[in-house]
């Protein structure tokens, strides 16, 4: 039997390091009612606190208006609202995240952003169907005790 050698094994392991870096894609975490969501940082341009939002007139509740954000109009979802959870008061950790989807910008409003994780795609599961919600494709157990749900943000700017 021939004895492998290190640059075999070194060989390997780099192609075992890609294999893992293409089924890993970083996810921003963000709390909404209670629920922890992940989207992927693809879409992510930026994270804005405390910005005005231009109210609009004859839009779905979900709507929350319109920002200026360097001379770019950006409108503005209130996440929560638009899967159909209760309104709250905006906090001092409520903040907007922008997104860049198929070329289109929109911001979310969330309650509070968490942290940027790296997740293994292959073990992302589909959402059981009595439990599905209206814009999540997908869930994995994090942290042992938590889950993150995943945003389908093809979706939301289809729906929008």
């Amino acid at each position: 039997m021939p004895v492998a050698t290190n640059e075999n094994t070194t060989l390997e392991q780099n192609e075992d390091a890609l294999e893992n870096a293409v089924s890993t894609e970083r996810f921003l975490t963000f709390t909404s009612d209670g629920l922890t969501i992940g989207v992927s940082t693809n879409y992510v341009t930026e994270i804005i606190t405390n910005h005005v939002i231009t109210v609009l007139p004859l839009v779905p509740d979900y709507v929350k208006g319109i920002i200026n954000l360097r001379g770019q109009i950006i409108p503005i979802i209130d996440i929560r609202l638009r899967m159909g959870k209760p309104e709250i008061e905006y906090t001092s950790t409520t903040c907007i995240i922008v997104l860049n989807i198929n070329s289109t910008n929109i911001g979310i409003v969330v309650d509070a952003v968490q942290q940027v994780v790296d997740i293994d795609q292959s073990k992302i599961s589909a959402v059981p169907v009595e439990n599905q919600q209206e814009l999540i494709n997908g869930m994995i157990s994090h942290g042992g005790r938590s889950v993150i749900l995943f945003l389908d943000c093809e979706q939301l700017i289809q729906a929008y």
